[in-house]
């Protein structure tokens, strides 16, 4: 999975492990955070909101 993974995400990775979520923050500052958040709010809205909703408006076919 180490192959998969972005090499920015890598070190962001080693930076929390090695010295915890503080630093991190301190280091690349709230702006990455608030990136991630959006990131995974528009994910799990797309997900778990808008194609459920598709679905049940029968707007997409499920086979």
């Amino acid at each position: 999975m180490r192959g998969l993974t972005p090499k920015f995400m890598q070190e962001w990775i080693s930076i929390i492990k090695k010295d915890g979520l503080k630093s991190f923050v301190k280091q690349k500052g709230w702006k990455i955070v608030a990136l991630i958040f959006a990131y995974y709010l528009v994910r799990d809205t797309i997900l778990y909101i808008i194609i459920p909703y598709l679905i049940i408006n029968n707007i997409i076919e499920c086979s």
